[in-house]
This record gives structure tokens, C-alpha cells and sequence, in this order.
């Protein structure tokens, strides 16, 4: 009988060789899935270090708590958990110099220029990372990384209702700050003689529940 190659296997069946003694099979999902773990870790911490530490650490948790997986979630949705918790407690534990976020301008609405786009991104980075932490990481998953919010609610072991209405309110919160900071409804900044208080920023990114 021949063996299927790592590249063949899907995730439970590489978590499964894994378990079984196969050295190389944790390394195939680490390289599968590492690219995607950092972007979300980064939008987490908010800062690269911090998020390359947090990635680290949860690699390092998942290859030795393999047995911990029951099969009953998807290995990615495991493996966000680990991560999540591991920038948790690194970001309880550190204050870091926060660090723009390439995946900012997914909450961040279109600009008619670069500057203005910078901006924006700047603005947006800032409110996404004074939201409470709970907000901060469903917006994370849900707006900037696109995970259903069924998934996203057992990453966060929560219930689908909690992760949409945390979305909501972040989502609100930070129009709020947008507008605060002097956005109109395109994320350009508005004058500041202008009387015009109707425009409303869309930081939705998405179009997530």
C-alpha cells in the first residue's frame, strides 16, 4: 500500500500522522498555514514583534498539545484558538509601540488619493486597537481575514449572535472615531471650517453580520 505524500494529506490526516509518530507532518500544516496565522496575530497585537512571538508560541503549543485535538472543528479553527490566546496573553503582558497593519485597510473605506488612503489607514489602525478586546478580535477574524462568523464563534468560544453584535459595535465604534478624527464619508478628512455633519464612514470592509 502506498502512502499518500504530506502534500496529499489534508489537515486532520497530517494531525492524525502527527500523532501517530511522523516527524514531518506538523511541519507540512506549519507550512500550510503560517502565512495566514501571522496576518491574523498581527492584526491581534497590533505590532510585528509581538505577533512573531505570539506565532511562535502557539506553533510551539499546538505540536505539543496535538493530542488535545478532538477532530471536531476543522485544524485551522484549532489552530486560530491557539493563536488568539497566545496574543492575548502576550499583549496583557506587553505594551508594545503599536505598528500599522497591512490588513487595516480592509476596515478602512476607499480614499481618492494615497495620502488620504495613508491616512485613513492610520485612523482606522488607531481605533481598531483602542476598541475592547473582544470587538478588536472579531473584527480581526470577521472583517480583515474573512472568516465566517460561525467559525469565528468557535475560535472565540462564543455564539455566533455574540461574535456578530461585537462586530457591530466595533464596527460602530470606530465610524465614530473616523468621524471624530475629522473623516467624511469617502475616509477624506474634511475641512475643518466645514459645517457638514451628515457624512458617515462604512469601516465594514465586508459584508459581515
Amino acid at each position: 500500500m502506498t502512502i499518500p505524500s504530506l502534500a496529499e494529506d489534508d489537515d486532520r490526516a497530517l494531525m492524525r500522522r502527527h500523532a501517530g509518530g511522523d516527524p514531518e507532518a506538523f511541519g507540512e500544516l506549519y507550512r500550510r498555514h503560517r502565512d495566514r496565522m501571522w496576518a491574523v496575530a498581527v492584526g491581534v497585537c497590533g505590532d510585528r514583534e509581538l505577533a512573531a512571538e505570539a506565532v511562535q508560541d502557539a506553533f510551539i503549543s499546538a505540536f505539543r498539545r496535538a493530542d488535545t485535538y478532538r477532530g471536531d472543528a476543522a485544524v485551522t479553527t484549532w489552530l486560530h484558538r491557539i493563536v488568539v490566546n497566545a496574543c492575548i496573553d502576550l499583549t496583557r503582558r506587553a505594551r508594545p509601540t503599536s505598528e500599522l497593519s497591512d490588513d487595516v485597510i480592509r476596515l478602512a473605506p476607499a480614499t481618492p488619493d494615497a495620502t488620504g488612503r495613508v491616512d485613513t489607514r492610520l485612523a482606522v489602525h488607531e481605533a481598531l486597537h483602542g476598541l475592547p478586546e473582544a470587538q478588536r478580535l472579531a473584527l480581526v477574524l470577521v472583517d480583515m481575514h474573512a472568516v465566517p462568523v460561525a467559525e469565528a464563534a468557535e475560535i472565540l468560544q462564543v455564539a455566533p449572535g455574540t461574535v456578530k453584535s461585537r462586530c457591530s459595535r466595533g464596527r460602530e465604534a470606530i465610524g465614530r472615531a473616523l468621524r471624530d478624527a475629522g473623516f467624511g464619508a469617502e475616509g477624506t478628512s474634511r475641512p475643518s471650517d466645514s459645517s457638514d455633519t451628515s457624512g458617515r464612514t462604512n469601516p465594514q470592509g465586508g459584508g459581515h453580520d
